[in-house]
């Protein structure tokens, strides 16, 4: 029995647009833990005050939550660059699971400028992930046209 060959893998100018997305959704996680901790302003209109590394209003579990989102970023932005097919999909899974998250967090108290950003890199980073292109450099199937 042989094996069937694999068709080359190319790394295109769309998944190295994808792995910059997804370093930089990593650093807006880490700018979000800094938040959390009361290390930098919730909106940018406010000014900086008095930096103490203890907050009193500071919380921990959220700030560890996006240091923990940030460091999956930075891992599946390798993912992407050496086209591991896994990096595709949890791209993916990951992005959308964000979304939700900044969706109840608008739900709650957070302002919409609080959330735009990351809300937009994650909307970038789907829209690149389901290019047709993409998805034939991870290995994934591409509906056939008609």
């Amino acid at each position: 029995m042989s094996a069937v060959p694999v068709p080359p893998r190319h790394r295109t100018w769309v998944v190295v647009l994808l792995a910059i997305v997804a370093v930089l959704a990593g650093l807006a996680a880490f700018l979000d833990a800094a938040r959390y901790m009361g290390w930098l302003p919730v909106t940018v209109t406010t000014m900086l005050g008095e930096y103490k590394f203890v907050m009193p209003s500071a919380n921990w579990f959220g700030a560890l939550m996006e240091v923990i989102v940030g460091i999956i970023w930075f891992m599946v932005a390798g993912w992407i660059w050496n086209l591991n097919p896994s990096g595709w999909l949890f791209v993916v899974v990951i992005a959308v699971i964000n979304l939700i998250f900044l969706l109840f967090a608008i739900f709650g108290q957070t302002t919409m400028q609080a959330v735009a950003l990351p809300a937009l890199l994650n909307i970038v980073v789907l829209i690149l992930a389901f290019l047709p292109g993409t998805k034939a450099a991870f290995g994934q199937p591409v509906p056939a046209r008609k």
